[in-house]
């Protein structure tokens, strides 16, 4: 198989920068989840979690880089006790805020209070909701996962999230359960709409369908199951040269849970630092220039497959 790199050059591409304007911060890798597909390796017993400190060097580096929306994740961000501040510090200087949830880090009155207190900076979430099927879904992330998933779902509907009309925007992401590529996008899209709404009176405003990335826990998967030679196969064969231009490390900066830059959250995983030097936030007046060479590695193959990971 040839390489990532080896596959852009005989396409005549590079990967580099053009307008940064977003930043996904990654609060941590601990996570009340440990899910099959997770490229982090994220789950209960890991202490990686970004500090107070670092919450407020991020917040300052969000304001001098002058970010058009912050996407936030891990890990389950639910879980990291300074994510209220962050929150609030990032409405200060951003006027768009993402937050990446898995549906299950919260429950009960912990959930309401979280809720509301999005609810009042109009937060967008997106939610993690790989599967119509609970078997299929509690095999990817645990037993009780999807009905939890489903509960909070309602909750979240109840709220305003996900209703048209109200500008609480509820978008789910969904991964494959095993070593192949996604269904399309709007064909999945509708099938979840008609679904949920028919069977709970669930709604959303968007969905996206992603491929699995051969990291982390994911890989190592793979590996086990005498599945990844085959997985990278797939992923390189259906390498599109149209997905380039709109890769979302071309214009996002993602900042790991101790502070350090990476080109995107995948590179974290893979240790791929932005620039190939570790480079603090505390140390960043603004975002990478345009025309910088973006690292990359095989795993970007995922994000270039098929419809890509935009």
């Amino acid at each position: 198989m040839e390489t990532f790199t080896e596959t852009i050059a005989q396409h005549g591409l590079v990967l580099e920068r053009g307008s940064t304007t977003a930043l996904q911060v990654n609060v941590g890798r601990l996570c009340n989840q440990s899910c099959r597909h997770c490229h982090l390796d994220a789950g209960p017993e890991r202490e990686e979690i970004m500090s107070p400190g670092t919450v407020d060097e991020v917040v300052a580096y969000t304001s001098r880089g002058a970010f058009k929306a912050v996407d936030i994740t891990g890990g389950a961000p639910e879980l990291l006790p300074a994510l209220r501040p962050l929150l609030q510090g990032m409405s200060s200087v951003c006027g768009h805020i993402v937050l990446r949830t898995n549906l299950t880090a919260l429950q009960g009155s912990e959930l309401v209070s979280f809720v509301e207190f999005c609810r009042g900076l109009r937060v967008t979430l997106v939610a993690s909701f790989p599967s119509l099927s609970a078997s299929q879904a509690d095999a990817q992330r645990g037993d009780g996962m999807w009905d939890r998933s489903i509960n909070t779902l309602r909750a979240l509907n109840s709220y305003g999230y996900g209703i048209p009309g109200t500008g609480l925007e509820l978008n789910l992401v969904v991964n494959p359960a095993g070593a192949f590529l996604p269904a399309g996008q709007c064909q999945l899209q509708e099938r979840y709409r008609r679904d949920l709404d028919r069977r709970w009176g669930i709604s959303f405003n968007a969905l996206y369908s992603f491929a699995n990335v051969p990291l982390g826990r994911f890989r190592n998967w793979l590996i086990r199951s005498g599945n990844f030679e085959q997985y990278m196969s797939t992923l390189s064969g259906s390498f599109n040269p149209a997905t380039m231009d709109g890769l979302m490390c071309r214009s996002m900066v993602s900042v790991s849970w101790d502070g350090l830059l990476y080109d995107c959250d995948f590179n974290q995983a893979a240790g791929l630092c932005l620039g190939g030097n570790p480079l603090h936030v505390s140390g960043f007046d603004g975002p990478p220039p345009a025309g910088t060479p973006v690292a990359v590695g095989d795993h970007c193959f995922a994000c270039t497959a098929g419809t890509g990971f935009t």
